[in-house]
């Protein structure tokens, strides 16, 4: 066989050893996502008892699809704040309830997905359920959207009540009618937690947690997670009955952007 000219050789082995380089240079071009601080964990490791309905990874939420960084339906908490948790739903498991929590830290970039969204005049897709009675333009004056969030430092998360023995709720369907969150249990989304007077999320200040028109045994019921929680160290957001935040907090200046997934506690790499 006839030997290739000497240029050709060349240049053959010129571009072999740059794939070769450019392989073996791949594996540190690869970006790898942020992990969380040690003192991190996942609650249901904590307390595998506490239900876990994570709407910001599904589309039933004021957003209407699931939000940046909850690459899976998992709370995340820092280890005070989630052992605090277990022993308020022991008292509560004694009482016939069960807490439920609908989010708990949340990445920086869940945060500006719902700043963008805010901005986003035009989505307005699920203002019948969650902020019938609030012009969007208004959700960052109001206090509703905000550039940074407490959930973000890892020690506070939404929760509720659900009566034992717990049913399940169906999935949300999208494009499904919505029903307003203050509307009456019976007619809300057909959420399996004990009546709170509003669903989750509601933007609207009946949902504040000692607003005097809410009565009887939503009232009752809000008091019952508020005294329980309050007794263990939580601190309520009084325009959200069901945010609370442990303290003190481990981090209370930090605003983490690690996802939230099983992959991103330490030790699971």
């Amino acid at each position: 066989m006839t030997s290739l000219p000497r240029t050709v050789r060349t240049l053959v082995t010129t571009l072999t050893a740059l794939l070769a380089f450019g392989t073996a240079a791949a594996p540190a071009r690869a970006t790898t996502e942020p992990q969380a601080p040690a003192d991190f964990v996942a609650l249901d490791g904590v307390d595998p008892t506490i239900l876990e309905e994570i709407r910001y990874a599904t589309p039933h939420n004021f957003v209407g699809e699931p939000v940046d960084g909850y690459a899976q339906p998992l709370c995340l908490l820092t280890r005070p704040a989630a052992e605090a948790l277990h022993r308020a739903q022991n008292r509560l498991r004694r009482q016939g309830y069960t807490l439920k929590v609908y989010d708990c830290y949340r990445p920086q970039r869940a945060v500006d997905h719902f700043v963008r969204w805010a901005k986003d005049l035009d989505d307005q897709k699920m203002k019948t359920e969650f902020y019938p009675r609030v012009d969007k333009t208004r959700l960052f004056d109001d206090g509703y959207i905000a550039e940074k969030s407490g959930h973000s430092r890892g020690s506070t998360m939404d929760l509720t009540l659900v009566r034992l023995p717990a049913e399940p709720t169906r999935p949300y369907v999208p494009g499904e009618p919505l029903v307003p969150c203050y509307a009456p249990k019976a007619e809300r989304f057909p959420d399996n937690s004990v009546d709170m007077g509003t669903g989750y999320d509601c933007f609207d200040t009946l949902a504040h947690t000692d607003d005097p028109r809410v009565t009887g045994t939503p009232r009752a019921h809000r008091q019952l997670l508020k005294s329980t929680l309050e007794s263990l160290g939580f601190v309520n957001l009084a325009e959200e009955w069901w945010h609370y935040t442990y303290q003190p907090e481990p981090y209370p200046d930090t605003y983490f952007d690690f996802p939230v997934s099983r992959a991103a506690l330490p030790g699971t790499r």
